[in-house]
């Protein structure tokens, strides 16, 4: 794919870190600037076509440096527009970047793990385990993919909600969040990237501290701690409480409001006693629930409530003083939850 274990991919260097690399081979160091708008303004994939570089400057960077397509397993187009990819990392593992336009914009939903150890008992992503972290190379790479594919729509949104824990990768997350935000990367404003989490509390914390005002998703999937170790074992290290309180300091910290992601699976998460629950845990919280109903993976025996079910229960939520939306589908004719075209493969 993007990189090998004999070189590094460019795309996972800052400007600095590059501008390092060209003054230690006695370039001059605005070189490196040149490179950047090549990968992430005009989306090169390839030194050659860099023609502002000299080429004897080009058979350095490709002597030193990967940059390549990346291997595509599979391209798959929905219905409602939605386009979901099967890449190949340069070891063989595969990963699932999936681009969701609308009418002036495209979203791109990113991952950043080989699998994941979290094993939330409602998700694809976890059924075959976790093998490794992606590299902030590989990260870039997906989404340099996917913007290469948003014809009609600017790529102006990133949501890290693909396959693995974003926060259990966080060194490489970050280097990636900050290639995306610099004005001399992608440019995309730091209010614009979502990172979703299980609720890694240390990381969440350290986090808020970066300086960046991130948008935080919260996959809360549970109104108490019983409900939630049902579904999401990592209840069980970092207790609701606890984690409602690291996301009252991010709240504070950076001045954002929260999503909690809401699965609705019909006689779990989705009752009368859900909602009383839940406006007491979410009083006074600037946050919003975005309700995702359920998709169904064979493994699990779960079922999605009826459409009436869940508008009743948007309802009541509303009525608690919490401010709820019903996620629409997108891309369900190409297996676009998290997980499950990779899982698919792997069968």
């Amino acid at each position: 794919m993007v990189s090998n274990f004999d070189k590094p991919d460019i795309r996972g260097l800052s400007l600095k870190e590059l501008e390092d690399v060209f003054q230690a081979m006695g370039e001059k160091t605005f070189r490196s600037r040149q490179v950047f708008d090549w990968i992430y303004k005009k989306g090169a994939m390839d030194f050659d076509v860099m023609l502002n570089l000299s080429s004897t400057l080009r058979g350095k960077l490709k002597e030193k440096f990967a940059l390549a397509l990346p291997s595509v397993v599979s391209e798959h187009y929905s219905q409602d527009g939605t386009k979901k990819f099967l890449l190949a990392m340069f070891d063989g593992e595969k990963v699932e970047t999936v681009l969701i336009p609308s009418k002036a914009r495209a979203t791109v939903c990113v991952s950043t793990q080989a699998g994941c150890k979290f094993g939330c008992k409602f998700c694809a992503s976890g059924i075959g385990g976790w093998t490794r972290n992606l590299t902030s190379a590989e990260i870039m790479t997906e989404v340099l993919y996917a913007k290469s594919k948003s014809h009609a729509q600017p790529l102006s949104h990133i949501v890290f909600m693909g396959t693995g824990e974003p926060l259990d990768n966080y060194e490489n997350l970050m280097k990636a969040i900050r290639l995306i935000n610099s004005s001399d990367g992608l440019g995309i404003a730091a209010r614009r990237i979502t990172v979703s989490t299980c609720g890694v509390i240390p990381q969440i914390r350290k986090m808020a501290a970066e300086g960046l005002q991130i948008e935080l998703a919260i996959s809360l999937h549970g109104y108490n701690d019983e409900s939630r170790k049902v579904l999401m074992p990592v209840n069980k290290k970092y207790p609701m409480n606890e984690l409602i309180l690291a996301c009252r300091e991010y709240i504070k910290a950076t001045n954002r409001q929260i999503t909690f992601e809401y699965i609705l699976i019909k006689d779990v998460t989705c009752s009368p006693q859900a909602v009383r629950e839940l406006g007491v845990l979410l009083k006074g919280m600037i946050c919003k629930m975005n309700l995702i109903p359920y998709n169904p993976v064979s493994e699990f025996d779960h079922k999605t409530p009826t459409r009436q079910e869940m508008f009743d229960f948007q309802d009541s939520l509303q009525r608690a003083g919490i401010h709820a939306t019903i996620r629409t589908p997108r891309g369900r004719d190409v297996a676009a939850a998290c997980g499950q075209l990779r899982h698919d493969q792997k069968k």
